[in-house]
C-alpha cells in the first residue's frame, strides 16, 4: 500500500504578507489540500486541490520555490482499508501568493477567512501554528533565498 499523503497550499496576499487564507470546517480551520491521486506529483495534487476547493488557478498565484513544509502524523487506517490500525500520514504544504484579487468558489468547506498576518499565530497548535511559524522563519530569510517565480506544475 502506498503511504497516505496529502498536499496543499498556504495562500497569502501581499508582499510582504498581509493576510493568509484558511478554510472553515465545522470544528476547525484547515487549508485547501487533499490526497495525492495515483500518478500525480505532490505539486500537481496541491494545485488541483487548490483549484477544486477555492477556484484559485495556478495562473493566479506565484509560488515560493524554496518553500516546502512537511509534517508526519499518525491517523487511523480506516480510510485506507486498514481498520483501526494506526498509520503514518505525510502532509506537504506549498506557499503561494495571489497575483490578483479573486472571488473564491468554496466547494468543500463551510466558508473561509483571510486572517491578518501578525506572527506568532495561535490558531491550531498541532496543524496550522507550526506551518505559520515555518512561514514566518522563511520570510525572514534574505530576499535572494526566497525569490518567487510562476508555478510550473510539470514534472522535472
Amino acid at each position: 500500500m502506498k503511504e497516505p499523503r496529502s498536499c496543499g497550499f498556504l495562500i497569502v496576499k501581499g508582499d510582504p504578507i498581509q493576510s493568509f487564507l484558511l478554510m472553515k470546517h465545522a470544528n476547525r480551520w484547515d487549508l485547501p489540500k487533499g490526497h495525492v491521486d495515483p500518478g500525480e506529483t505532490d505539486l500537481e495534487c496541491a494545485l488541483r486541490e487548490l483549484e477544486e476547493e477555492t477556484g484559485i488557478g495556478s495562473n493566479q498565484i506565484i509560488m515560493a520555490p524554496d518553500f516546502l513544509y512537511e509534517t508526519r502524523y499518525m491517523v487511523t487506517g480506516k480510510r485506507y482499508g486498514l481498520g483501526k490500525a494506526p498509520i503514518e500520514k505525510t502532509l506537504r504544504i506549498y506557499l503561494g501568493r495571489l497575483t490578483q484579487d479573486v472571488t473564491l468558489a468554496i466547494t468543500e468547506h463551510l466558508g473561509f477567512e483571510w486572517i491578518d498576518w501578525n506572527p506568532p499565530h495561535q490558531i491550531q497548535s498541532k496543524a496550522i501554528d507550526p506551518l505559520l511559524e515555518h512561514v514566518a522563519d522563511f520570510v525572514k530569510q534574505p530576499t535572494s533565498r526566497r525569490e518567487t517565480n510562476p508555478v510550473d506544475p510539470s514534472p522535472s
